[in-house]
């Protein structure tokens, strides 16, 4: 289906979409927003009641709604719509693998330590920011992992050394890497948190290592949880590396009175 000239005028489109007492679809909702940002006049028709949206479904023969119709023709749903714009690709043209959240974490944990920092010793760029930053990664890491431990467990199993031969260690490590974070960025019970930090990150690393860089597999890494699609590699070995000079910076930093 060709795309609509941005520059054209009068641009129309007919909205199908679910509004009822207990229940308003949110796609529908953001259907009608991108319809407008577009440029487009919305014929917004709602579907107000389960028999009017089932007898619509069986008139036009879909499965779900909302529905957007443009020029007369049927462009489906909001992903469809999004498509439709160019603003997101077919589901078989995306990428199977996506660093944002990887990326979004680094992002925020950046932007705290270095606010913290500014706050506390009046300049962003200090060696406690840099603590800081470990610690909010490896914090907000265990947070991801923590949402659904199920699924993290069993793409964990899949490479980690010793969960594999010990499944409660799967189970734990993301409340093991949350309690050496929390107690990092605190200088907290320094005897606990950098032997844990210490163990989990060594065997992280050494599972990464021999699964990537020695089997040479290909599997997905459960460093931001069950439902993330990162490639098992340079992140996770990451992680672990920064786990280990995390846990030796705290050992070493009364050397140089920090």
């Amino acid at each position: 289906m060709a795309r609509d000239d941005p520059s054209s005028n009068a641009k129309t489109a007919k909205l199908y979409r679910m509004v009822m007492d207990e229940h308003v679809c949110p796609y529908g909702v953001k259907s009608k927003w991108l319809l407008e940002a577009k440029g487009y006049t919305v014929e917004d028709h709602w579907l107000t009641t389960r028999e009017q949206t089932d007898d619509f479904k069986a008139e036009h023969d879909v499965r779900t709604t909302p529905q957007t119709f443009i020029n007369g023709e049927r462009v489906g749903g909001y992903d469809a719509l999004r498509v439709h714009f160019g603003d997101w690709k077919p589901e078989d043209q995306r990428a199977e693998t996506s660093y944002r959240p990887v990326l979004a974490v680094f992002a925020v944990a950046a932007a705290l330590a270095l606010s913290l920092s500014a706050w506390a010793f009046d300049t962003p760029l200090t060696i406690r920011a840099g603590e800081w930053f470990v610690a909010f990664s490896m914090a907000m890491l265990a947070m991801l992992k923590l949402q659904d431990v199920e699924k993290f467990s069993s793409m964990f199993v899949g490479y980690d050394l010793l969960g594999r031969r010990f499944v409660p260690y799967a189970y734990a490590y993301p409340y093991l890497e949350a309690l050496a974070a929390v107690l990092m960025a605190g200088h907290l019970l320094p005897q606990l948190s950098v032997p844990v930090a210490l163990f989990i990150g060594t065997v992280g690393a050494t599972s990464v290592f021999y699964a990537v860089y020695v089997q040479k597999r290909e599997i997905k890494c459960a460093c931001v949880g069950g439902s993330g699609s990162v490639p098992l590699g340079f992140v996770s070995l990451s992680e672990n590396l920064a786990m280990i000079a995390m846990a030796l910076w705290m050992i070493a930093r009364p050397a140089f009175g920090l």
